[in-house]
């Protein structure tokens, strides 16, 4: 059922797909690609469970999520045919009993009239979960598609109710369901609950690895969940963890030089279900990224100042502030790539302040509608300057993204300002964003967050590079992606960029990695130390 939330969903999804460099989504055989999911999460946490016996700790994690003995529990059986069976109404019931919440109720009907009745719909809007039981995913849907009860259903997820089901009540998940078929899916609708992607149940036991495959395959913008029995993912917010004593495979379509993929994840693996279904939308996209011919690294107006983390001294500092068009100039700190609770002032404010800046102005959302305000950016068609925060680069896209706020980021370089930052600061800069998986630092290309803000065209920017040994880490990135230049910046140094000349400053050195250039002995990569220049586009030192 269609919703607001889902509404701007739908806008989220024009905005990412009308990125600057990012290809349209086809829409696939008459069905619209789906809503992207918000990068802040769903409203409220799933437990998805692939049939079978469900497993103890997934049931106590739902009950727990639900609020442990303040948990309001409707379970609704509607799956099963011994539903209509008064004797068998309690034994849909009894296992969550036993884990003692406040209450639990059944709710049941086959009478789409009297599933639009308030009265019968009125324990959904008391609930703190809602558990659908296994069985025929279709009688589900024509029970309560449409009525008030999915329309309750949904407000319940919105105020951060949990919703559960196992088998059936796993398939009605998703908006696209698979209402059946043996290798072959047969297709429908289903809640939405989790958009985007696609549920199997029972996936290993019997054999489902070809029906889910040739579901993905004909709408590759979506993601696959294939849950095999006594399996579980507990979703909170965006992050899936898996439960159970089997697998949960993730199918992806084939696209953007990637074979499709079926990867298996034990009890205990985390997916990060936004950085998914970035990589399908990626993969599908008619021209994804990363391009097979980057463009020439030239910054044509303006200047970026790039640095390595591990803190910048003085004169990186006063160099910035100089090329902003010094202390009277507006300078704006975008601190998003911190985590939550950010403190009063950054870091980078202070360090700019004490340097001789005397406008300094922070800037933070991690809500895109917000970063689409003209109000929220008003200060950067002032600014000269902009400075991106340390922390994770991938907060940076997820709230900015195509979004008005990165349109005027890219104008303060237009106008002649300079761009800086700092380890999450300085990759987000380049084309290719090394290190942007949302669930940890170490994976090199983080599919689906692969793509920078591009300040840098054409290249792949790497910090901490020496003091953290991750010389090693860009050797291979560039096997993977050779059509980009690779550069490691070390801590507190900064490489500073006007045209296609690359200054070092600061404290030590760069490395730079050209694929086209044989190996210097163990060394496969060129370093540039402080003072020292770099020619972007000829791929040499600078005598």
């Amino acid at each position: 059922m269609p919703t607001a939330r889902a509404a701007a969903l739908v806008l989220l999804f024009t905005a990412l797909a009308s990125h600057a460099g990012a290809a349209p989504v086809p829409s696939e055989a008459g069905v619209p690609p789906p809503a992207p999911l918000d990068p802040r999460g769903l409203p409220g946490p799933l437990l998805i469970v692939g049939g079978g016996k469900l497993p103890a700790d997934a049931r106590r994690a739902f009950v727990d999520v639900a609020g442990k003995d303040r948990a309001k529990i409707v379970v609704i059986p509607t799956a099963s045919a011994d539903a209509d069976d008064p004797k068998k109404v309690s034994s849909f019931l009894t296992p969550w009993e036993e884990l003692k919440p406040a209450s639990v109720v059944a709710l049941h009907t086959r009478d789409a009239q009297k599933a639009n009745d308030p009265a019968f719909v009125k324990p959904l809007a008391e609930a703190t979960a809602v558990w659908f039981s296994g069985g025929d995913q279709n009688k589900l849907t024509a029970a309560y598609r449409g009525t008030l009860v999915e329309k309750e259903l949904h407000r319940l997820h919105a105020r951060g109710g949990i919703i559960g089901g196992t088998s059936a009540g796993a398939a009605v998940m998703t908006d696209l369901m698979i209402a059946g078929g043996t290798d072959t899916a047969k297709l429908c609708d289903g809640f939405g609950f989790l958009p985007g992607f696609v549920v199997d149940q029972h996936f290993v036991a019997r054999k489902r690895e070809k029906r889910l495959e040739g579901v993905i395959a004909s709408h590759p913008t979506r993601v696959g969940l294939g849950l095999d029995e006594g399996t579980a993912v507990l979703v909170r917010g965006r992050v899936a963890r898996v439960i159970g004593d089997s697998t949960v495979t993730v199918c992806i379509a084939k696209g953007a030089g990637r074979a499709a993929a079926a990867d298996e994840y034990k009890a205990g693996s985390l997916l990060d279900l936004v950085q998914l279904q970035r990589a399908a939308l990626n993969r599908a996209a008619k021209e994804p990224f990363p391009p097979v011919k980057p463009p020439t690294p030239d910054v044509k107006t303006g200047a970026l100042v790039i640095v390595g983390g591990g803190g910048a001294g003085a004169n990186i500092w006063k160099k910035f502030i100089d090329l902003a068009g010094g202390p009277d100039s507006t300078l704006v700190v975008v601190t998003t790539a911190m985590e939550d609770p950010l403190a009063p002032e950054s870091v980078e404010e202070g360090a700019l302040k004490r340097n001789g800046a005397k406008h300094v102005v922070a800037l933070h959302t991690r809500d895109r509608k917000e970063a689409d305000d003209p109000k929220f950016s008003d200060v950067l068609t002032k600014a000269k300057g902009v400075w991106f925060s340390g922390g994770r680069q991938w907060r940076f896209v997820d709230a900015y993204e195509g979004t008005l706020t990165e349109k005027r980021f890219r104008e303060v370089l237009a106008r002649g300002g300079v761009i800086g930052g700092s380890s999450a600061g300085a990759s987000i800069q380049s084309e290719f964003m090394p290190r942007g998986h949302p669930l940890g630092n170490t994976v090199m290309a983080a599919e689906g967050y692969e793509r920078g803000f591009g300040f840098l065209p054409g290249c792949a920017v790497d910090q901490h590079f020496f003091a953290r040994k991750r010389t090693a880490d860009m050797t291979g990135l560039m096997k993977r992606y050779p059509q980009y230049l690779g550069i490691g910046i070390d801590e507190g140094t900064a490489l500073v960029v006007r045209g296609s000349v690359a200054e070092v400053i600061g404290r030590t050195k760069v490395a730079f990695y050209d694929t086209k250039k044989a190996t210097d002995g163990d060394k496969d990569y060129e370093e540039v130390t402080v003072g020292e220049k770099y020619d972007l586009k000829e791929r040499k030192k600078i005598k």
